[in-house]
């Protein structure tokens, strides 16, 4: 499909800079076979049923952004921003670095500037798009400490751009029941949830289940392709364990439906989903990129936030609901004034199955 199908308008001061406190007083646009309706996520054990199940993206983000100065070649030193995207090794991470230009295979980057806070890697590979390798000097848990010394929480570019990471984040872009450390990029549909909204849920005899996905900085990177089949997708690591794939299929065979909390939780249940539908256990990473045309094998409903503009994002919750009810639906959330991104509203759609 052509990537400017995907295309709107969104007015700037639609897009959300804080969450909303408490954060399940955020908006919820449920999005169904009998139109859109409006509810607040605190509301959401009232819009499913006994038996369903939630699934949960339990990744933690960490401080993955570093900011350091390219040494040695015998000439100035300059600034290099990075982005920790995926660990390769335990002293390796694929990153993306700005400016990528000025980095060569060799070339070593100091992050910190005192000798209790310093940190380095060297370039062990370069690749396109600004995307490159490093080796650290450091590895293991040393190296896990270096960095949240040393980087600071990776907000989105949209709201980045617009003000400063400030201490208010370290806590706003982590879920509440975060567990499993290696993200670079939060699950934002998960940010809504408090534990009342868990203790509601539970009294309404809706389970929860935890997955992981370690969500990777190329969820930002724009689609630069004019068709959908020519843009390539970022791998990300997942896991499922046996024992959750059980309880999963078990709910489904007694009726219940799987609601994936956030578009990774999707990913990850879609990647690890036989073609019967059944969930088998998962560990390794995924590329799945859904777009419409796709059949959904094991996700029956989908609580998302509100995405960009001819994203990956978009293009997934248009396969999920269809591209003309999801237009219709973020015309209608636009116009209703519903906050917009990371730390915006959210909506819950119904997958829309085609013939």
């Amino acid at each position: 499909m052509r990537v400017d199908a995907f295309d709107f308008d969104l007015p700037k001061e639609r897009i959300a800079l804080r969450p909303a406190v408490p954060r399940d007083s955020a908006r919820l646009l449920e999005v169904s076979q009998d139109g859109l309706s409006d509810h607040s996520v605190g509301q959401l054990a009232s819009r499913l049923r006994a038996g369903d199940v939630l699934v949960f993206n339990n990744t933690r983000v960490i401080p993955a952004q570093l900011s350091g100065v390219r040494i040695g070649r015998g000439e100035a030193t300059p600034k290099i921003e990075v982005t920790l995207h995926q660990r390769q090794a335990g002293d390796r991470w694929a990153a993306f670095a700005k400016p990528g230009r000025k980095l060569v295979v060799g070339d070593e980057i100091k992050f910190g500037s005192t000798p209790g806070a310093s940190l380095s890697a060297s370039v062990s590979a370069k690749r396109d798009g600004g995307e490159i390798e490093l080796t650290f000097s450091t590895e293991g848990p040393a190296l896990d400490e270096a960095v949240a010394q040393l980087g600071i929480m990776p907000l989105p570019p949209y709201i980045a751009s617009q003000r400063p990471v400030d201490e208010r984040d370290s806590g706003d872009y982590q879920t509440i029941y975060s567990s499993q450390d290696g993200a670079v990029a939060a699950p934002t549909a998960g940010l809504h949830f408090t534990d009342e909204l868990l203790d509601s849920l539970e009294a309404a005899g809706i389970a929860c289940e935890f997955v992981t996905l370690h969500v990777g900085a190329g969820t930002f990177l724009p689609v630069k392709a004019e068709d959908t089949r020519q843009h390539h997708m970022h791998s990300e690591w997942g896991e499922v364990s046996v024992e959750g794939a059980e309880r999963l299929n078990a709910a489904r065979a007694s009726g219940g439906r799987l609601v994936a909390v956030g578009t990774t939780s999707l990913r990850l249940l879609e990647s690890a989903a036989d073609a019967n539908g059944e969930v088998q256990a998962f560990s390794g990473s995924t590329d799945i990129f859904i777009t419409p045309g796709y059949r959904f094998r094991a996700v029956d409903l989908l609580l998302t936030n509100f995405h960009l503009p001819r994203s990956t994002l978009f293009m997934l919750v248009s396969a999920f609901s269809g591209l003309d009810r999801m237009q219709e639906a973020y015309a209608y959330a636009i116009a209703n004034e519903y906050r917009f991104y990371s730390y915006g509203d959210a909506c819950l759609l119904h997958r829309m199955d085609f013939a």
